[in-house]
């Protein structure tokens, strides 16, 4: 893979190192679905102003919509409310570590379903990732055993749809769709159904948006971890693969605890540098392709 590929991992660990944080402080005047809804819609935006700045095509007639709409759905819509509603039980940072196990179920998932074909490789960069998480952020048993049950539950689920969807996604982007249309149509189908969910179930209350702290946060979930980074995730599915992609997930956490240094002025301690290290020998060994093996995932080569 290109040095472009990685770069584009890092920069979305940077913008989704933050997507965490603004779900929680949305969700004092928002519901799950409306936060989907608000956040899709400004991604919405940016994604439609970039393709009209580039003269990219949007090709409403020859997308198929069906397929996109089943995509959107499982890959965005359902795990952003399942994601806001485990935050409602769960602390951010709690939910920035489950969501590291989306790379573990991508690989079962496009394994059982999608004829993808695992390595030993990949199972021990995902292991040694998953030992520089453990690491990073001093997860013990007394941590996990205190945990809520139904808020862990829906941030594995949430987990499960990204690990499909971005299986799906990749088929979608070998039918000749650029990432910019992927983007737009997951983007506003997904506007389309959170916003349906979010009016008939909760309400949005558009006085709210006038306060300057959420502005701002919808602008960080909307145009920055919408917009820009649903491209940059589906340049990495279509220059890498699903795997390499979701492997972003290993180091949102380790941009959060950046963020807060940098933002918060939040002590950084000794373990962040030294799981931040282990997670990088992680990802990097999951994403190299054994000599000789071809997957149709790791091959061909969508938060």
């Amino acid at each position: 893979m290109s040095r472009l590929v990685y770069l584009a991992l890092i920069v979305l660990s940077l913008i989704w190192g933050g997507s965490f944080y603004f779900i929680k402080m949305l969700l004092q005047d928002f519901g799950p679905w409306g936060i989907a809804f608000l956040r899709s819609g400004a991604g919405l935006l940016t994604i439609v102003l970039i393709m009209l700045l580039l003269r990219k095509p949007f090709g409403l007639r020859s997308i198929s919509w069906i397929p996109m709409t089943v995509m959107a759905l499982i890959n965005t819509a359902f795990p952003w409310a399942l994601i806001g509603l485990s935050e409602t039980r769960l602390p951010s940072s709690m939910a920035s570590v489950l969501n590291t196990t989306t790379p573990v179920w991508t690989i079962i998932v496009g394994v059982l379903f999608f004829g993808s074909v695992s390595s030993r490789r990949q199972w021990l960069g995902i292991g040694i990732a998953t030992l520089g998480i453990i690491v990073l952020l001093d997860i013990n048993p007394t941590t996990l055993i205190s945990m809520d049950v139904f808020g862990f539950g829906c941030m594995v689920a949430a987990t499960i749809c990204y690990a499909i969807g971005s299986q799906l996604s990749k088929n979608i982007l070998t039918k000749g769709y650029s990432m910019y249309q992927v983007t737009f149509g997951t983007l506003l189908c997904t506007m389309m159904a959170s916003g349906s969910m979010a009016f008939a179930t909760e309400g949005v209350s558009f006085s709210k948006l006038a306060s300057g702290s959420n502005i701002l946060m919808i602008i960080g979930l909307g145009v920055f971890g919408s917009g820009i980074a649903y491209i940059l995730f589906y340049f990495m599915i279509q220059k890498g693969s699903p795997e390499f992609a979701t492997m972003v997930t290993y180091l949102v956490p380790c941009t959060a605890v950046i963020w807060g240094y940098t933002l918060l002025n939040e002590h950084i301690k000794w373990t962040l540098l030294v799981g931040l290290m282990i997670i990088l020998v992680g990802v990097f060994i999951a994403s190299r392709k054994p000599k000789g093996l071809k997957s149709l995932s790791l091959g061909h080569s969508s938060d």
